[in-house]
């Protein structure tokens, strides 16, 4: 349902967002995975692993950004990749994408909290003293100031991850061109650090585990789509924004590697538990250059709350769209009269993501955020030849017609099925677990849910009858 305007008018979310905006939003949800959670990759398989995980992960999210930009592009509303399914294929896949979506973002969100109470805990040792600091209530207060930023307006809430976000992928570009030797003398040190058994200490099935983590170098980036209720001209914002946003992701994760492969040993770097937390930020202490030191500290916390800012955006939009159809309770689908935010839906997802913030391991979190995203993304070929069957070119305007189709679709499926299995090699019991979860939610939705949904009121798209039907 919408809020009610100060007359009794209805009001919905504002349209107020350009292609910059969308870009911001995409790269910084991901970029925090520059800056810390990657490194696992390192752990898992060693520095060359980390480097294929890297380009592995990029391809499939190249076919993610592709299809999305085609069927976002035409299907403009709150929800993304949910109000996708439930136009294509049916409510009970809508309702679990749904889900995936939430818990993604909602996981990852919980990440950003961890490192940037992490971060600013480091910063307080290194420069004050002190040797321990509790870093709970830094986390506490992260989520919550970023959630009443976003309870306050989608406009500003972007603006500011628009400019935090520049900020911090010029961090990494002045690390790389500040380390490599490209402005100065160079400081890494390659060959003496991927020498041996460094290079791929447990052979070809480390890099198969390491396709884990490969993944974390762009999770997220999907999260374009949530603001297609919100930019003035989705066909030229959301497929610009997003293709721009792939682009400036691969570049940042290949540079990302090769500063910290170059700088921190491959023990250290992918050590999850005694070594790195945050990679970019150690290779510029490593570099012995204290403004390094402090540009990097800054790009670290502006990163983790860039993604944390856009993950709160994006779930509570799901979360809303949900609402909004009856798929959870209708009180979920109200929107802010004055702010016109789905403000219900943040305020409901906050205690969730400080429950996992302050009580799970840092690695155990980024696996949730990236079986929920996997899941997701195997969802989105089906999607989008369904999409490509029912309405064929022509018959309905899309805002980009993403070229080589079905190839990319074959191509993210194949991509998942592998991706499947690395993370079984590693965290097979969490997803044993996260797919029971998901099944039981699917019961429940069945047999209590599914009665209250008006399957008239939430076919909103002005399409012709599918084809074929």
């Amino acid at each position: 349902m919408d809020g009610m305007g100060p007359h009794g008018t209805k009001v919905g979310l504002l349209r107020v967002l350009g292609p910059a905006h969308v870009w911001a939003l995409g790269v910084g949800i991901v970029l925090v995975g520059e800056y810390m959670g990657w490194n696992f990759a390192v752990g898992k398989g060693g520095a060359y692993a980390a480097l294929l995980a890297c380009w592995f992960a990029g391809i499939l999210y190249t076919c993610v950004a592709m299809i999305d930009s085609e069927v976002t592009s035409t299907v403009a509303a709150a929800g993304g990749q949910y109000t996708q399914a439930k136009h294509i294929i049916g409510p009970l896949m809508a309702f679990n994408v749904g889900l995936y979506l939430v818990f993604a973002y909602t996981m990852l969100e919980a990440a950003n909290a961890i490192t940037a109470g992490y971060l600013i805990s480091e910063v307080a040792r290194l420069t004050g003293g002190v040797v321990e600091l509790d870093q709970r209530p830094f986390i506490v207060l992260v989520i919550m100031f970023l959630a009443w930023l976003n309870y306050r307006g989608v406009l500003a809430t972007l603006t500011f991850n628009l400019v935090i976000t520049a900020i911090a992928f010029s961090a990494i570009l002045i690390l790389f061109l500040s380390t490599s030797g490209i402005l100065g003398a160079g400081e890494t040190h390659h060959a003496e650090l991927m020498a041996g058994q460094a290079a791929l200490p447990y052979g070809w099935i480390g890099v198969l585990a390491a396709i884990h983590f490969g993944l974390w170098f762009y999770l997220g980036i999907e999260g374009t789509t949530q603001a297609a209720e919100e930019v003035r001209s989705p066909a030229r914002a959301l497929p610009f924004g997003t293709l721009a946003g792939i682009m400036t992701l691969l570049i940042a994760a290949t540079l990302t590697w090769y500063i910290c492969v170059g700088l921190i040993p491959w023990e250290y770097l992918g050590d999850g538990v005694n070594g790195s937390v945050a990679p970019l930020f150690d290779a510029a202490r490593l570099s012995g250059t204290p403004a390094l030191v402090w540009l990097l500290g800054i790009g670290t916390l502006f990163a983790t709350l860039a993604s944390a800012n856009g993950c709160i955006n994006d779930a509570s939009r799901a979360w809303f769209a949900m609402g909004r159809d009856k798929y959870l309770p209708g009180w979920f689908g109200a929107v802010h009269p004055k702010y016109r935010t789905p403000y219900r839906s943040i305020i409901f997802l906050v205690p969730i993501a400080l429950a996992f913030a302050l009580k799970v391991p840092l690695d155990q979190v980024v696996t949730f955020s990236i079986l929920s995203g996997l899941l997701e993304y195997t969802f989105m070929p089906l999607n989008v030849i369904l999409f490509r069957r029912k309405w064929p070119m022509g018959v309905i305007k899309r805002g980009y017609e993403h070229p080589f189709h079905p190839i990319p679709a074959i191509a993210l499926l194949c991509l998942c099925s592998v991706a499947y299995f690395a993370v079984f090699l590693g965290y097979g019991t969490q997803l044993v677990a996260m797919i029971v979860f998901y099944i039981v939610a699917s019961l429940w939705f069945h047999f209590r849910r599914y009665r209250f949904v008006s399957r008239a009121a939430q076919f909103t798209m002005p399409w012709p009858r599918p084809k074929g039907y």
